[in-house]
């Protein structure tokens, strides 16, 4: 329901200054990476849980949606208002608590952003490994709602790997405390898990203990090219099976590279070349020879040239080119639709295979990059204006493809809206059913981010 101008007022009154319907409010809160745009009502800045609780109260009394919301990195919608009501921005519940260097965790605020806290941790000597693209920017409570992850999960894993327990508001307006301050914990079952990847649907994150770990002395990169991806990604089966483990296996096809040729510190070949990005960390010893060994399985391989990172600077310098593909890609075209998916390592070929006929059948670019090690592949389309319905269609055939190879439609983004009507494509009705019965629990009234995930 739409907030008319007398609840608006009563919402100010109850929630003071932290409520806005400035315009510039409304706007900044209706995007997010997706391109979609659905602005709230209002916009709602609490500074503690107990200012989220007072607001959940009210929307439960009131029967108005209400949306959480980070820093609005996400790319499939999952923080927009798309039935209006109030949107939660959690940017002011921005504090790091606590890192507590002898039992390895930190306490932090939901609007802490990812690189303040690794940053925080490091200079302790210890590690937050997750790593979203867009860790400088994006949040803790934003990664733990949509269970994120980056190219250190290949070792490290995501997100729900490092929450140990959280606060959150439920629907209700109830604040609960979940999970533990310890390694181990099995009383009941694991709320704080299913509030992680649960993408705002069950309640608002405002708090979260996170684990860490000692931080890895030393880290080694190299980037190989091969004649083409086929190539590069069955180097990565051979990687992984190689008695390493790599930190990060990064996949660069051939028109990813093309799109960010200029930066590149060699010439591209001819043909359908395609890099890997590789890295590792730990001891120094233990660095170089786990590096040193991936080299010579590249080369082993066929690899076309071996680039060595041998400092920090060259280091950042390949990963710069990295981050920079995605954002270039969505840059280069007026539509651009950005799928996640991921199948079992020894697939990649088969995906990366299929990826140029469904380009040509829906007359779209498409660019493959992403983190090869664990199999999760991030396939971007574009093309001109006008084409979103074709977008999507090419979006359908290629889940159908990746789910008929044993994968996943989402790796890290999650659902949200943009991929909602293809949910029933990988779960059955019975899971479903389940899966909206959880939601029912929490949400009776259905006002805690209704429309999202299912369909």
């Amino acid at each position: 329901m739409s907030l008319d101008p007398g609840l608006l007022h009563l919402l100010g009154r109850e929630l003071g200054p932290g409520l806005t319907t400035a315009p510039e409010a409304l706007t900044a809160a209706a995007t997010d990476d997706s391109g979609l745009f659905l602005p709230p009502d209002a916009v709602f800045f609490p500074e503690d849980a107990a200012a989220a609780s007072r607001l959940m109260q009210l929307a439960g009394r009131h029967g108005f949606s209400v949306t959480p919301r980070g820093a609005g990195t996400g790319l499939v919608g999952g923080c927009l208002a798309e039935t209006g009501g109030v949107v939660v921005d959690l940017s002011r519940l921005n504090r790091i608590t606590a890192i507590d260097t002898a039992n390895l965790c930190a306490v932090v605020e939901a609007g802490v952003v990812t690189k303040t806290l690794r940053d925080a941790a490091a200079a302790v000597g210890l590690f937050y490994p997750p790593d979203p693209a867009s860790y400088a920017t994006c949040t803790i409570g934003g990664n733990a709602a949509t269970n994120a992850g980056g190219p250190a999960c290949v070792k490290y894993g995501v997100t729900r790997d490092y929450v140990l327990g959280l606060t959150a508001v439920l629907p209700d307006g109830e604040i609960v405390h979940t999970g533990t301050a310890t390694r181990k914990g099995v009383v009941g079952y694991d709320l704080a898990s299913l509030f992680v990847g649960s993408e705002g649907t069950l309640g608002i994150i405002t708090e979260l203990t996170v684990k860490l770990i000692p931080h890895p002395r030393e880290v080694r990169a190299v980037a190989a090219l091969f004649t083409d991806a086929r190539a590069a990604v069955g180097t990565v089966a051979a990687v992984m099976a190689g008695g390493v483990s790599p930190c990060a296996l990064e996949l660069m096809d051939r028109a990813c590279l093309g799109i960010v040729e200029e930066l590149l510190p060699f010439a591209l070949p001819g043909g359908e070349a395609a890099l890997l990005l590789l890295e590792a960390d730990g001891d120094p010893d233990q660095a170089a020879r786990d590096i040193g060994r991936m080299e010579s399985i590249c080369r082993d391989r066929g690899a076309l040239a071996i680039l060595p990172a041998a400092d920090a600077a060259r280091r950042d310098a390949l990963w710069d080119i990295r981050r920079q593909i995605s954002s270039r890609i969505h840059e280069s075209a007026p539509v651009y639709l950005s799928e996640d998916v991921a199948v079992p390592i020894a697939r990649i070929p088969d995906l990366i295979d299929a990826l140029p006929e469904l380009g040509r059948r829906h007359a779209l670019a498409v660019y493959a990059f992403g983190h090869a090690g664990d199999g999760n592949i991030h396939v971007n389309i574009t093309g001109e204006a006008g084409c979103r319905e074709r977008t999507h269609a090419l979006a359908h055939d290629l889940i159908g493809v990746v789910l008929d190879l044993g994968g996943t439609m989402s790796g890290e983004h999650g659902i949200g809206l943009a991929k909602r009507p293809f949910l029933s494509m990988e779960l059955s009705p019975r899971s479903i059913s389940l899966q909206r019965g959880i939601k029912d629990v929490f949400d009776p009234a259905g006002i805690m981010n209704p429309g999202k995930v299912f369909p």
